[in-house]
């Protein structure tokens, strides 16, 4: 098989540009979002199931998240191509990312962390061309032993060519992948075979991949035959403008993945003005809310350019603080790594052995993201107040009484005092770790520099363990605003081995994500009392030291020191 045109596969083949245009939602009740008081979902792309397992226990439990989201499990395709995960062999758990006893070790260890798990399932097609698969399967094109043969697939055998027709949309084959036909029971049948396999290894719900190629009737027969009918669905359905398949005709499966949000919200950050977002969600013609799953970014549109991605610094940083502070949709925090080939896989086969190594982003630990899931948990069922804007890119609301947030996506510093509807008192700003008090009259004042937030609510009253509620891995959480040319990197180093001891070489790189704000988490023991000092190294190695005295800080009996600080020139 031809490997490389399939680079730009699957979910990505279906994205078309076009201006939004306003969907009526069917009348039929909305099923609930993610249901219970945490909805939001940590999607922890191409991690394998042991450094999952890892993340529920030590920072997405903490944190609050409702929902991790694991890659595809079953057995696909051999490659390092991150869509190799995404071209099915068998119903095997049996992919790169982990076999089945480390899958049902991961659920059982989110599980324990208070973690729901949903499971990205591949249902549309299988494999195209001829092999072995990642668990020994041998594979022909149309044929999968034991399992389909080419009777199994829709009659339609060459690539989908148009959207604007549903037949071809629906029967014929995405980016040249053998396509199910749905229609058969046999196929239905052995579908929900395999997604009962994962319930009954503790999955809680699916992310249903490629929906729109199939019909929205053949995927309700589908999860009919569920052991758990009432699983959490999440299908991806792209809009595209004048397409023949709308999004909204899968509301009645469950929810849908609202992707006009995502476009949008990087229209308003690079383009336009945050002023607009007021009355962001159904009023711009989404889907309803209780059925809508949103996100800035996913595995495909970071790398089409559709949306936001990390390598947006702040403006990214920011579009992920709104998400989680506005209340529409049920939230998905993408978290994956760098990359510059967009087909490339995970590092390390998945292998994720620290956060902000081995080019591992993630995302859902950024102190800026993380500390607002909290925040939307506590704040769930309140509506929007006090909103106020500048006209342009500075934005502030409360969410009742219960919490409020200021974002400053200017190029300058804002200062300026803020009207909630808090209580009167002493609150954290979660997004830096410092102490705001609101007067009698329910008003702050607080300066914000440029591309940055503050972010104040009920469960977080004093600032402890790094300004969350949580109990969090203990060390030190270093930011510092340093401005950089290209080529260069901010560093830190110190008085511990685990910072370097001092020497530049072994020096500790901060991620750069949220520029100029350059950020790393150090793990250290509780109340380890240490000294550091960052330095810049450009292109040739070449190394600066910041002025002035050594830093010092040290580790809370519990949680970590928050360090913010100002690169010293």
């Amino acid at each position: 098989m031809a490997r490389k045109p399939v680079a730009a596969a699957l979910a990505l083949a279906t994205v078309v540009a076009g201006a939004a245009v306003a969907l009526t939602a069917p009348p039929t009740p909305a099923q609930a979002a993610p249901p219970g008081t945490k909805d939001v979902t940590a999607v922890l792309f191409e991690w394998n199931f042991a450094s999952v397992a890892k993340a529920c226990t030590e920072q997405l439990g903490p944190a609050g998240y409702g929902y991790v989201q694991v890659s595809p499990p079953q057995e696909h395709i051999q490659g390092g191509q991150w869509w190799t995960s995404y071209q099915p062999v068998s119903y095997k758990i049996a992919g790169r990312l982990g076999d089945r006893a480390a899958f049902k070790n991961m659920v059982d260890a989110c599980h324990g962390a208070g973690v729901k798990v949903v499971a990205d399932t591949v249902i549309n097609h299988m494999a195209a061309g001829n092999g072995t698969g990642t668990g020994g399967s041998a594979y022909t094109k149309y044929g999968y032993p034991g399992l389909y043969s080419a009777p199994d697939m829709d009659d339609c055998t060459a690539q989908i060519t148009t959207y604007q027709d549903r037949a071809n949309v629906q029967n014929c084959e995405l980016v040249g992948l053998a396509d199910l036909d749905t229609g058969e029971e046999y196929v239905r049948t052995k579908i929900a075979g395999y997604l009962n396999d994962l319930l009954s290894l503790g999955v809680d719900g699916f992310r249903i991949d490629a929906a729109k190629h199939m019909p929205a009737n053949d995927l309700a027969a589908i999860k009919a035959k569920l052991t758990n009918p009432g699983a959490y669905w999440k299908q991806e359905a792209i809009h595209g403008a004048g397409e023949a398949v709308s999004p909204s005709e899968y509301l009645g499966n469950g929810d849908v993945q609202e992707f006009r949000y995502a476009r949008d919200l990087k229209r308003m950050f690079q383009n336009e003005s945050l002023a607009h977002l007021k009355n962001f969600g159904e009023a711009w013609g989404y889907m309803e809310s209780g059925k809508s799953a949103v996100f800035v970014d996913n595995h495909d549109t970071e790398r089409v350019g559709d949306t936001l991605n990390y390598k947006n610094g702040s403006a990214y940083t920011l579009a992920n603080v709104f998400m989680l502070a506005w209340p529409y949709g049920s939230p998905d925090v993408h978290s994956g790594y760098e990359w510059t080939d967009k087909d490339a896989g995970p590092p390390a086969g998945g292998q994720v052995n620290a956060c902000y190594s081995d080019g591992w982003k993630c995302q859902h630990s950024w102190r800026e993201v993380a500390s607002m899931v909290a925040f939307r948990n506590v704040a769930r069922g309140q509506g929007v107040t006090n909103w106020w804007d500048n006209g342009g890119d500075a934005i502030a609301f409360g969410r009742g009484t219960k919490a409020y947030v200021a974002l400053n996506h200017e190029t300058s510093a804002l200062t300026r005092t803020f009207q909630t509807s808090l209580p009167a008192g002493d609150y954290c700003d979660v997004q830096s770790n410092r102490t705001v008090t609101v007067n009698g009259s329910g008003q702050f004042t607080a300066t914000l520099g440029a591309g940055t937030a503050v972010a104040l609510h009920a469960g977080a009253r004093t600032c402890t363990g790094g300004g969350t509620t949580t109990p969090v891995a203990g060390g030190a959480s270093f930011a510092v605003n340093a401005t950089t040319v290209p080529g260069e990197n901010i560093y830190v180093t110190g008085d511990q081995a685990a910072l370097g001891n001092w020497n530049p070489a072994a020096a500790l790189k901060l991620d750069p994500a949220a520029y100029p704000v350059w950020k790393l988490d150090v793990t250290l023991p509780a109340g380890t009392s240490f000294a550091y000092k960052y330095v810049r190294k450009d292109a040739a190695g070449n190394v600066t030291w910041e002025s002035g005295a050594n830093r010092t800080a040290t580790v809370p009996a519990t949680g970590k020191v928050a360090l913010n600080d100002t690169w010293r020139a």
